[in-house]
């Protein structure tokens, strides 16, 4: 009989890793190959599974934003850490207030799934739902102003600023490392883009490696990030209301909008034929991605980033009465985007695909002067 001495280290029976901190459990998250599904093109793109992360792709600036203010003296210990969210930054903020010690407070809106909100707060977190969206930046910028009222409430608190702070960025450098060494050559990524962090900071760092690397954004219909009109919008986690300073416009060679029934469409294919699947995020960017696969050169490699799992969507995505409701059941997308010549041409309601990237808040900060 084996002694406990006698044992092999942990994790060793199984070929996994023995985590002493919870930091330790982010990253290194795998890459599955995916064929194209849809058309029986024969071909097909990586998808890197963000959502073996334990909260999703946000744990990495979740940490990583919290660790840097606090080395740079903006948080000191114990103290609050608040920011809006709409669930999976939530995550990682939670994750990093357990592994830091500092208490979080969430700024969600109605929209945040019962789910998503019984999590976080089991997770230690408090969740603050604005009632009323803003009446121009819609929940968005509802949450951000609440933001800025518990901040002025509670001196010595730290908001993390995702749509604006380059530490968000700076997060995603570790991911494109992962890439670098589980594919050695990439040609393609395909990223949804909402603050704009991971389209920007991964992109960044492959680029070094890939100079030609193509860089493809996938955004929601009425999101303004990309020069559309806002209007209310369903899908979460991508998009935005406002024009977040973290979206590397000049990095994009091409964006995509999609619809949300598109996207679920999306989601469910992916769930049937390969068990791997998540949100809005995900199903957007499959869809592209399946696209990329079908009418790019064979030898093309083609990586979409699958930002989280499937767990939180189980009564939107996944519960067909609810997909009825909002009009979004059997929506099977067409075989091509629509093409657009500019962002702002017309307003788009279908998936929609553009070559012509723009940052569009000059043109709107130009506006609001003219009036």
């Amino acid at each position: 009989m084996r002694t406990v001495d006698a044992l092999p280290p942990a994790g060793s029976l199984v070929g996994g890793t023995a985590c002493r901190s919870l930091a330790e459990l982010v990253g290194n998250t795998p890459v599955l190959w995916v064929p194209e599904l849809w058309f029986g093109a024969g071909r097909g793109y990586w998808a890197k599974l963000e959502g073996h992360n334990p909260g999703g792709i946000k744990d990495r600036p979740g940490l990583h934003m919290i660790s840097r203010a606090r080395e740079r003296g903006e948080l000191e210990p114990g103290r609050p850490i608040i920011e809006s969210t709409s669930g999976t930054l939530g995550l990682g903020l939670a994750l990093a207030g357990i592994v830091y010690g500092h208490p979080v407070t969430l700024v969600a809106d109605p929209g945040m799934e019962p789910l998503m909100r019984h999590l976080l707060k089991a997770y230690g977190a408090t969740v603050d739902i604005v009632a009323e969206p803003h009446p121009t930046g819609g929940w968005q910028q509802a949450r951000r102003d609440r933001v800025r009222e518990l901040m002025a409430a509670q001196p010595g608190a730290y908001c993390p600023d995702q749509y604006h702070n380059p530490d968000n960025v700076a997060a995603y450098e570790a991911l494109a490392l992962e890439l670098v060494g589980q594919l050695g050559r990439i040609d393609t990524l395909v990223c949804s883009v909402g603050t704009g962090g991971h389209s920007a900071g991964v992109s960044r760092v492959l680029r070094q490696f890939f100079p030609d690397l193509r860089l493809v954004g996938v955004d929601t219909v009425g999101s303004t990030i990309f020069g559309q009109p806002a209007r209310t919008r369903l899908m979460r986690g991508l998009g935005s209301s406002i024009y977040p300073r973290n979206v590397a416009y000049d990095a994009f060679d091409e964006v995509h909008w999609v619809a949300p029934g598109e996207a679920v469409w999306s989601c469910r294919q992916l769930a049937a034929s390969q068990q791997q699947t998540g949100g809005w995020s995900v199903g957007a960017v499959g869809l592209v991605a399946n696209w990329l696969a079908r009418t790019s050169p064979a030898h093309e490699r083609i990586v979409a980033i699958f930002p989280d799992g499937p767990q939180r969507y189980w009564d939107t995505i996944y519960n067909d009465d609810y997909a009825a409701e909002h009009g979004l059941l059997n929506v099977e997308p067409a075989k091509d985007p629509d093409e657009m010549g500019h962002p702002g041409e017309r307003e788009v309601t279908r998936w929609t695909r553009c070559e012509n990237v723009i940052d569009p808040a000059p043109v709107a900060a130009a506006g609001r002067t003219d009036r």
